[in-house]
């Protein structure tokens, strides 16, 4: 008990530091490809998942039981014109947010909820609605990220209920999907430890989705990684197999790791890859359009930090990936970091949104030439 005691004062000291850093928001630090620059655009408690309304509302998940609305109509990146309204609270950690029909759908951990109409009723928002309550009740990797497919289902993500552990594949550890009520859930794909970040190709309407590699096998191994699921049905091997080829130390399985479904691009090991857009506008170059962009969270448990970041993977003529690298990097300095990407969405207006949960912050990436 003292340990643990202690171990939580540790933690609460080294997030207070963090917090105090992150006050100062010292943007002027973050390094990005020429001719492209980085501002605040709004300061929204403890940022996650974001989604756009059809009236161009800026819709913003928290950890903290809050879900916000952003206004981005005259605000001129200085963080104080974007007016910022807060739709819902005390719900359970709903990181997860997705906009249809007028609605807005809420991720809560074991349930789902929508807000109704909510565009027009954002300074009188509506109770949550329930649309299901089936998703299990655990704490641990329990937060959704959540999205509509192209197929007009809302696809929900179940993470593995430990670091690694052999739960009910049918019931943990997958990506789920459902009609827009609540009915018709299923499994879409399994064997996947925890994924806070997918995406569907704007060219071939295929999913892809960010995964996170398990902890304490080390500082460098296993990746996380950057996955396409095409169709239903696919393995991805956790608890047996990690990145598609590392054998777990704990967990036998009677396939070889090269019969599960393997990742299309592994990316750091421990950087905590978490939402993941394909950039669908047209303000950026050419050569970034239709490519990935992830918000890589940070490591929380490697002896030398990495991540902090949003990275890009770039995909040939045949959607393969040829590229990992670097395209906003700073927020980590040193061993201390004033930010933590948790999310990326592209605006209407072609600029890339970046969401912060350290600093509590939505940053908007446009390019000047």
């Amino acid at each position: 008990m003292l340990v643990r005691i202690v171990s939580l004062i540790v933690l609460a000291v080294a997030a207070a530091a963090t917090n105090a850093f992150a006050q100062d928001l010292p943007l002027d630090r973050i390094r990005l490809p020429q001719g492209f620059t980085i501002e605040l655009l709004a300061r929204v408690p403890g940022a996650r998942e974001m989604t756009f309304g059809a009236r161009g509302t800026l819709f913003v998940g928290s950890m903290q039981g809050n879900v916000y609305a952003v206004t981005l109509d005259g605000a001129n990146g200085k963080g104080g014109d974007a007016k910022v309204r807060k739709i819902a609270s005390g719900l359970r950690q709903p990181v997860g947010v997705a906009f249809r029909d007028g609605a807005l759908y809420v991720s809560a951990v074991s349930r789902i909820v929508r807000l109704p109409d909510i565009e027009a009723h954002l300074d009188d928002p509506p109770a949550p609605v329930a649309v299901s309550d089936k998703f299990p009740t655990d704490g641990h990797h329990g937060w959704k990220f959540i999205a509509f497919g192209p197929d007009g289902k809302l696809y929900v993500p179940v993470g593995a209920p430990c670091n690694v552990c052999e739960p009910d594949r049918d019931r943990y550890a997958n990506i789920m999907r459902m009609n827009a009520d609540g009915s018709d859930l299923e499994v879409y794909a399994r064997g996947i430890r925890n994924t806070v970040g997918f995406d569907w190709d704007p060219l071939t309407r295929e999913l892809w989705f960010t995964n996170n590699g398990r902890d304490n096998m080390g500082d460098d191994i296993p990746p996380d990684t950057l996955n396409h699921a095409p169709k239903p049905g696919l393995d991805f091997g956790f608890p047996y197999c990690h990145a598609g080829t590392i054998a777990d130390p704990e967990f036998k399985s009677s396939k070889p790791c090269p019969a599960f479904a393997q990742p299309a691009q592994r990316l750091g090991a421990h950087v905590a890859s978490l939402g993941m857009r394909f950039y669908t506008g047209t303000q950026f170059p050419q050569q970034y359009r239709n490519q990935i962009f992830i918000a890589e969270h940070g490591s929380w448990n490697r002896s030398s930090k990495v991540g902090y970041r949003v990275t890009l993977v770039r995909l040939d003529a045949n959607r393969r990936p040829v590229s990992y690298e670097p395209f906003a990097e700073g927020w980590l300095q040193g061993q201390r970091a004033f930010g933590r990407p948790a999310d990326v969405a592209v605006a209407p207006d072609g600029s890339l949104l970046i969401a912060d949960d350290t600093a509590g912050a939505v940053y908007r990436v446009r390019y000047r030439g």
